[in-house]
């Protein structure tokens, strides 16, 4: 899903945003919200939502499924000045929840290219929100998720074209005790071609 955002830029720079784990949501721009299955239409171990929410130029994740609800936020956040974290992990809610980001700098034609990969592969994406920025292309905040049995995971990109930068980030829930299955880095981890995201 694609849509075009009626405003411009709540965060300014790739440095403001922060991570957040816990809290409430915030006002969101645009909305959608999946279904947790395991691509086949019947209902996984987990059952319950997912839903993706733009901010802005950031976003939250808010899953309501299996032992407990969980809320992922990266954004400009008030009295919040650390960098994003390389890597995280933690137990919340009977999950076991990793995130990991990044933060690529790419000269303006590499970047204008990458954004465009990234904006095709979200708008046919069944599982995807993606919103850009009026005036300028490359500006956009993507989200692509999937749902296995006993785990979800997302990636997401936040790209700040006036700074030739991209904001990367990959995050998972799985439930405690389950065996971690095979990494797959893939947007959707379902066969669809892999954008050249660095990851």
């Amino acid at each position: 899903m694609l849509t075009t955002l009626q405003t411009s830029y709540t965060d300014t720079r790739a440095g403001d945003l922060a991570w957040q784990l816990g809290g409430e949501p915030l006002p969101a721009l645009a909305v959608r919200d999946l279904r947790l299955d395991d691509g086949t239409g019947r209902s996984g171990a987990l059952g319950g939502t997912l839903q993706l929410r733009l901010l802005g130029a950031s976003h939250q994740v808010i899953l309501a499924a299996g032992p407990g609800d969980c809320l992922e936020t990266v954004a400009c956040l008030p009295g919040r000045r650390t960098p994003l974290p390389a890597r995280v992990a933690e137990q919340v809610a009977g999950w076991e929840y990793e995130f990991a980001a990044r933060i690529e700098e790419l000269p303006s034609h590499v970047f204008a290219a990458r954004a465009q990969e990234l904006l095709a592969l979200v708008e046919g994406h069944p599982r995807a929100l993606a919103g850009i920025f009026p005036g300028d292309p490359s500006a956009f905040t993507a989200l692509v998720a999937h749902c296995e049995e006993r785990r979800v995971h997302w990636r997401t990109w936040h790209a700040y074209p006036q700074e030739g930068r991209l904001v990367c980030t990959r995050s998972s829930l799985s439930l405690r005790g389950a065996a971690a299955p095979p990494r797959d880095d893939r947007p959707g981890g379902d066969g669809r071609p892999e954008p050249q995201a660095g990851w």
